[in-house]
């Protein structure tokens, strides 16, 4: 049974505001899946893979859920990692990608999912935790691994063992593709920008607003932020959920 509660206690540890965000990118995530959800059932027809505004609109979506990963991860372990709880964590993300990729693979066995978002994270979570002491080195490397990734491909990472990289000339048949580069570049940022934010030296009066939305927050606020609490579990369900609602609509039509 799913347990999903979210308690808005003045003395929880956690910014509701981050959570408002990541919320936020669940419901563009949800408005770009289900528009695609209409094209497979052909109720719509477009090209997700062509069409430049699909393209940046999922660039935005993808952007801010990496670098709010970059930033929890630095408020997860900016004073000493909490091994079970980190541990736990990449256990359910190494778990949420396999049923990912299987199911991808069912409904799509020619493009099915091999690096997606969830794989992503998985990889991103690992070997941010190498930058989390860096500084300003993070803003500077993150935009090098941006402009590198967007503006540099090599036909060795064609190869089908390099393709989670990045940097290949062509994008492979996949439904969804979030390759290393450029896309660690964002979690970098992310990192960095949490270390501006939060750290003891840091601008005060914008830690002093993301603590005080915890406090202020409207009852439809704290909705979204208890979704982006629970996003790996949303972002699981939701999709079964569409198809299946469109699956029985196109149905009744037919």
């Amino acid at each position: 049974m799913l347990n999903i509660t979210c308690s808005n206690s003045k003395k929880s540890s956690r910014y509701a505001f981050i959570d408002y965000l990541r919320g936020i990118a669940l419901l563009l995530m949800f408005i770009y899946h289900f528009c695609f959800d209409l094209d497979y059932f052909n109720f719509i027809q477009t090209d997700f893979n062509n069409n430049s505004w699909w393209i940046n609109f999922r660039t935005v979506i993808v952007s801010l859920f990496l670098w709010l990963v970059g930033l929890s991860l630095w408020l997860a372990t900016r004073k000493k990692i909490n091994l079970p709880r980190y541990l736990k964590r990449l256990s359910l993300l190494v778990i949420a990608s396999a049923i990912v990729s299987y199911s991808s693979y069912i409904t799509f066995p020619k493009s099915y999912i091999f690096f997606g978002i969830l794989q992503f994270i998985l990889v991103a979570s690992i070997v941010g935790l190498l930058f989390i002491r860096l500084y300003y080195s993070n803003l500077i490397l993150g935009l090098l691994l941006i402009a590198i990734g967007t503006s540099y491909s090599h036909p060795i990472f064609n190869t089908s063992a390099l393709q989670w990289f990045g940097l290949m000339t062509h994008r492979p048949i996949t439904e969804d593709y979030v390759p290393f580069l450029p896309w660690f570049g964002l979690v970098l940022i992310g990192i960095f920008s949490a270390a501006f934010i939060f750290k003891e030296q840091g601008n005060k009066w914008i830690t002093a607003q993301f603590s005080r939305w915890n406090d202020t927050n409207t009852k439809y606020q704290r909705h979204i932020s208890c979704m982006g609490r629970h996003s790996l579990i949303i972002y699981l369900i939701h999709q079964p959920i569409f198809m299946a609602l469109l699956y029985i609509l196109s149905l009744m039509l037919s």
